[in-house]
């Protein structure tokens, strides 16, 4: 095996276990700097020590480069593979029913990879379709997409599909909901995309009536398939509260317009919290479970919520990624021809 694979598989791992993104893209680094290197040109830089010669490689990278040369599993991989792997527990037949994930963000806005390489990722993973979902224009400490931008990213989407077929990588947004209800985008675009995940990034703290009045809105919009991480709380580091609203109120809204209520697979997320859920599964919601990934690793998050979906009773009929590509887009569409 080439040393380049063995810092790709070490930073996807790392990805996985959300790592700090300068560990990350030290690895990623590091095996763009060699992959076109030939092992016997690696050899003989390892033999005069001068790895650290190269550009983008530092110690630990030079290290691991050394040690496969040397025909060794590097200390580094076996480390990260002992750690546990994500698992969904009760949720594993979910798990594997899934045929798709509906979040994800590329480097367009604040991901660490590519379109392809995210696209490719799913697919090796068994996916037959993952929805691109980058950041709205207002969210701009996340480089989100103005209309300009979104619609070239439409047509490099139109290639890669045309490359990767049959898996297929559908058009979408992660758009925010604005304090009046309304969706972060020009209602022309939106109507172009396959899916639209609409969130609340801002003002999380407002109080409860308008914020309920804010998600109904958004959910009503012709749109909106899908109410993203619904609460906006943190369960990890310095944490942050959930957002209030009248969960009556808004996943009745869900179920009446027939949206998706997402459950975010994100360690520091897990959103919705487990008596939501309940609360989602009898108004009969449908479900999209998610793993919100900002990077390649990142993908391997949704058993963390097929396990709650299974905890929740969630039936695998209403989760909507389970779903066939061709079915799926039928029911968003049903919703763009109520507009």
């Amino acid at each position: 095996m080439h040393p380049a694979e063995v810092l790709d598989q070490i930073a996807t791992l790392l990805e996985r276990s959300l790592a700090p993104a300068y560990k990350v893209q030290a690895f990623r680094r590091a095996a763009d700097t060699i992959r076109d290197r030939p092992v016997e040109q690696l050899e003989q830089l390892a033999k005069a020590g001068r790895l650290l010669s190269l550009s983008g490689v530092g110690t630990s990278t030079s290290r691991v480069i050394a040690e496969v040369l040397e025909g060794k599993t590097p200390k580094y991989l076996t480390n990260l593979e002992a750690e546990a792997a994500p698992d969904a527990g009760a949720g594993g037949e979910i798990r594997t029913a899934l045929r798709g994930d509906l979040h994800s963000h590329s480097d367009w806005s604040d991901g660490g990879a590519t379109i392809q390489q995210m696209a490719t990722a799913a697919r090796d993973l068994g996916h037959d379709y993952l929805a691109l979902t980058d950041h709205s224009p207002s969210l701009k400490i996340a480089r989100g997409l103005t209309a300009e931008r979104l619609r070239k990213q439409l047509d490099v989407v139109a290639g890669l599909n045309q490359e990767l077929a049959p898996f297929r990588i559908l058009t979408g947004a992660e758009v925010d909901i604005l304090e009046d209800g309304s969706l972060d985008q020009e209602d022309d675009l939106l109507a172009e995309l396959d899916l639209v995940v609409a969130s609340v990034h801002s003002k999380l703290r407002m109080p409860e009536q308008p914020m309920t009045d804010r998600m109904v809105a958004a959910m009503a919009n012709p749109h909106a398939d899908v109410l993203g991480h619904c609460t906006g709380r943190m369960v990890r580091g310095r944490g942050r509260p959930e957002s209030t609203f009248d969960p009556d109120l808004v996943f009745g809204a869900c179920a009446h317009f027939d949206k998706a209520v997402e459950i975010n697979c994100r360690p520091e997320r897990l959103d919705p919290p487990m008596r939501l859920l309940e609360q989602v599964v009898s108004w009969k919601c449908k479900v999209s479970i998610d793993s919100d990934a900002h990077a390649m690793g990142q993908l391997e998050w949704q058993p963390y919520g097929c396990a709650r979906a299974a905890e929740a009773g969630v039936p695998v009929e209403r989760i909507v990624n389970t779903w066939k590509a061709d079915d799926l887009l039928d029911w968003t569409a049903a919703h763009g021809k109520a507009a």
